[in-house]
């Protein structure tokens, strides 16, 4: 973190930082919040109890909300999302698992919001969360971390890498935002109804809130995804925001496992749940032992595994102490992810399995740091090892991995949130 994002604060303001989801979804804010808190904030990261742990010594306190995220993925509820490979039918079953799930975390949002002066809402729980800044009279700011705002630039990162030009772009984008908001069909008019407020049907919720110009700060690099030009004010990209690391060494077998021999390639999909995890891992094995190279496994949600001296299983380490020292680093581009890669300035083969994902492949290609894109249901060993080969050998690929990854590290994402802060909480 530069130091010149923490600066000297006029009073204390008291935020909630409320996200939902995944680990990525959680552990920007836990950095995040760590930043703000030693900038004299008193801070409180609301989400799922399963990510208590990430906020451990960060000086970042922790109101739980219920849903076990992992747990609905491996339920068969969750299991059913594999049936649709990405796009608008899996947006649509996804969009019917959260619906069922979005009631649950409302106590709790309530309970968090009313101790705090500011709520700074991820964009999975900005519906919500906003009605329930609305009643209790908060004033809110979101903190998104891929940019879902509509734009004629690109397709939704949700649906598309690319663009389906610009018209098109932009009202699928509506689209979308729109999905999310119906997400919240049932939980927000019941919030609405408790604190005293109009009902407002999703639609009209949409539309207030960027009538009103509802600010929103993008945690990722202008430098991966430069600010849309057509984005109205309020909309702004700060930088990235790392997670918390309390660690501040490699566990020792794996120390050991890196100086043994030359740097090995990394492959994970963090949280991401798979059809066939076995198969998977087989692949990865069979690929990196075809194009030479050694590999740290991750386990992850979806259970990989690892056999051999040439490979070494682990669990969660933190990717800024392990990606430095990586040839390369193979993973399902989640937003998170994609950031450490960047950050450590090493290449990538991107493994993108459902939506943003492929959006975040398609941004690591274009910007010349990995060869190509590799979606999971068309990997092979042979599709792999080719990469791997290039990634590692081509000279260029490290390069411009270094030179991005010495800017990304140089900018200061925090800095606007703490100005954003002193104009909401003043």
């Amino acid at each position: 973190m530069p130091a010149r994002g923490i600066v000297a604060i006029l009073h204390s303001v008291r935020v909630a930082i409320m996200t939902a989801g995944s680990r990525g979804d959680a552990a920007p804010f836990t950095g995040l919040g760590h930043a703000l808190a030693r900038a004299g904030h008193d801070v409180t990261l609301v989400t799922h109890e399963r990510f208590a742990p990430l906020v451990a010594g960060s000086g970042v306190a922790f109101h739980p909300l219920p849903v076990d995220p992992r747990a609905e993925l491996e339920s068969a509820r969750g299991r059913g999302l594999h049936r649709s490979a990405t796009g608008v039918g899996k947006l649509v079953r996804v969009v019917a698992l959260a619906r069922a799930l979005a009631g649950r975390m409302t106590d709790g949002l309530l309970a968090a919001a009313e101790g705090a002066d500011v709520l700074l809402l991820a964009a999975a729980l900005a519906p919500l969360g906003h009605a329930v800044a609305e009643g209790l009279g908060r004033p809110s700011l979101g903190v998104h971390l891929q940019p879902l705002a509509a734009t004629r630039e690109f397709a939704p990162p949700l649906l598309a890498p690319a663009s389906w030009g610009g018209a098109v772009n932009r009202a699928a984008g509506l689209g979308v935002n729109l999905a999310v908001e119906h997400v919240f069909a049932s939980a927000v008019p019941a919030v609405r109804a408790r604190l005293g407020l109009p009902a407002v049907r999703p639609a009209a919720a949409l539309r207030a809130r960027e009538r009103q110009g509802w600010p929103v700060l993008h945690g990722f690099s202008p430098l991966v995804v430069p600010r849309p030009r057509d984005w109205r004010p309020g909309l702004e990209v700060t930088g990235y925001w790392w997670p918390y690391e309390r660690e501040r060494e490699l566990p020792g077998r794996l120390r050991e496992f890196l100086d043994a021999g030359p740097p090995p390639v990394f492959v994970g999909l963090g949280s991401a749940t798979l059809p066939d995890a076995a198969g998977f891992s087989a692949a990865v094995a069979g690929a990196l032992r075809r194009a030479g190279l050694r590999g740290v496994i991750q386990r992850g949600w979806g259970g990989l595994t690892a056999d051999g001296d040439d490979l070494l299983l682990i669990d969660e380490v933190p990717h800024a102490l392990l990606f430095p020292r990586m040839a390369a680093v193979v993973h399902h581009c989640g937003a998170g992810t994609t950031a450490a890669g960047l950050r450590a300035g090493v290449p990538a083969v991107p493994v993108p399995i459902q939506f943003d994902e492929r959006f975040w492949a398609a941004r690591l290609v274009a910007l010349g740091v990995a060869p190509r894109a590799l979606p999971l249901r068309r990997l092979t060993p042979d599709s792999l090892a080719s990469a791997l080969v290039e990634a590692v050998t081509e000279r260029s690929y490290g390069e411009r991995a270094r030179a991005l990854g010495a800017r990304i590290r140089a900018e200061d994402g925090v800095a606007p949130v703490l100005r954003a802060l002193e104009r909401l909480g003043g």
